[in-house]
């Protein structure tokens, strides 16, 4: 394995969850009093980042605790709705025979992330749920205490952003993907260690030997 850790990210990097976010995220703005999105709208903030999105949609910074329980709660009310992308069951598992040790960290909550993996879960070793929206770096170094894996040999796969931020704040590789949320043109002017364009090039990139 190129990298001993694989950290991934959930909604929009293993799960489809587009769909259902813009409509959880309608629902929180009419609760929460900040802007609702068309799909227009919703397509053209793919190529923001987090904290322009959060100005753009008018959410003042001290309500995202409480918008994120909110969502937090939808997210559980529906988790066997939620489904993974074509090619994440045989990545997942051509990663773990390969000797990787596989670690999800998302703001979801364990069970959610659960319900949609299947039985999927048994490829995963570490489960780092409920971070908030700029906390994923905290749950990073988290892991690598845990599993005592050198910052350098460690990799997280994410679809916006702030994983690529928080990647860098913990001194782990950071890979983007090109079929979530941001736009993966976005993604690549951040400059990732690892594009990642098809689900099945994570396979073929990281399960192999040397590194």
């Amino acid at each position: 394995m190129t990298y001993d850790l694989v950290i991934f990210d959930f909604d929009g990097t293993l799960a489809d969850s587009g769909d259902w976010f813009m409509t959880a995220t309608n629902q929180a703005a009419d609760r929460f009093g900040f802007r609702r999105m068309s799909r227009p709208e919703f397509d053209e903030l793919r190529s923001k980042g987090n904290h322009e999105i959060i100005a753009h949609m008018g959410v003042p910074f001290w309500k995202l605790p409480a918008i994120a329980a909110f969502m937090r709660r939808q997210a559980e009310a529906h988790a066997s709705e939620i489904r993974l992308f074509a090619g994440v069951e045989p990545m997942l598992a051509s990663l773990k025979a390969a000797g990787a040790r596989i670690a999800i960290v998302s703001s979801n909550r364990e069970t959610v992330v659960r319900t949609a993996l299947g039985d999927n879960a048994r490829h995963i070793d570490h489960f780092g749920c409920g971070a908030s929206l700029f906390g994923k770096a905290l749950h990073f170094r988290r892991l690598l205490k845990a599993t005592s894996v050198a910052p350098g040999r460690a990799l997280s796969i994410g679809d916006e952003a702030r994983d690529i931020e928080a990647a860098r704040d913990c001194g782990i590789a950071a890979g983007s993907v090109g079929w979530g949320y941001a736009d993966p043109g976005f993604l690549r002017s951040l400059g990732p260690d690892l594009f990642f364009a098809k689900v099945e090039d994570i396979s073929a990139t990281l399960a192999r030997t040397g590194g």
